[in-house]
Formats: structure tokens, sequence, C-alpha cells
């Protein structure tokens, strides 16, 4: 649901250990945007781009294997330009001086009980509450 209601301009920080979720998640975000790209994780190609609706595209960034942004951040700043653009990005502490201050930050914990098991934090900006409010009555009609 987030994935078909996010405009574009959004950035979602994604943190988690490894195989904590974050992959699944983008997948979802993808199917949200109508993308019928196979979603992968970009650690070892470091960034993929996933096309869905109207012209919209997901770029997916993996900065895990990178002591220093270089050249990708210039990547970066070209998706923050693109007006189609909505980007993810994973292990992006190297980046946080590049990252746009209004951004969402979805946390992935394991729970204590069960490692296998997740829970999902999610920080958002100010100017997303709508959004998020809109998020909370689908699920409160998903789960009636």
């Amino acid at each position: 649901m987030l994935g078909a209601r996010l405009s574009a301009g959004e950035v979602v920080e994604l943190v988690s250990d490894l195989g904590g979720g974050k992959t699944t998640f983008v997948r979802g975000l993808a199917r949200g945007l109508g993308s019928a790209d196979t979603v992968a994780s970009p650690t070892f190609v470091l960034s993929r781009i996933y096309h869905g609706r109207a012209g919209r595209k997901l770029y997916h960034y993996d900065f895990y294997r990178l002591s220093e942004p270089g050249v990708l951040a210039d990547q970066l700043a070209e998706a923050l330009a693109d007006p189609k653009g909505i980007i993810v990005i994973e292990w992006a502490k190297q980046l946080q001086k590049g990252l746009p201050a209004e951004r969402w930050v979805v946390k992935f914990e394991p729970l204590p009980e069960d490692s296998d098991q997740r829970r999902i934090v999610i920080e958002y900006p100010p100017t997303a509450v709508g959004l998020v409010d809109q998020l909370e009555s689908d699920w409160q009609t998903v789960k009636a």
C-alpha cells in the first residue's frame, strides 16, 4: 500500500542488520508502484532501478560495501532530481549529510523472543502525516 501512495521525490532509508527484510520491503514498494521488474538486493551492484506505472521509477541503493559514497553520491543526486523517482537507500550511514532531512526511515528490529520475526518502526516527515493517516485507515479496512 505504501508504494502505491508514495509521491515522486520521496526518500526512504532502510535500517536493519544483514538479512533483516530490507529487500523484501523494497519488493512490496515496487509492486505498489506497479513494477513487474524482478527486485533483487543491490549489494554487489550497488544500485538498481525498477520501473512502475506512469513512468515512475524506484531507485534502490545499497551502500553496505562502501566506506565512502564516491561516484554513487553523484548518481543519487541525479535520482533525487528525477521528477518521477522514489529513492530507497540501504546502509545510508556514510551518506547522512547528502540525504534530505525530510525522509522516511524504516527500521527492522528483530523480536527478542524470535529473531526471525521483525518489528517495523517507521519515522516519517511531517509532510507525510496525511499519507500515514490514509495508510492507517486502509489498514483498518483490511483488518476488518
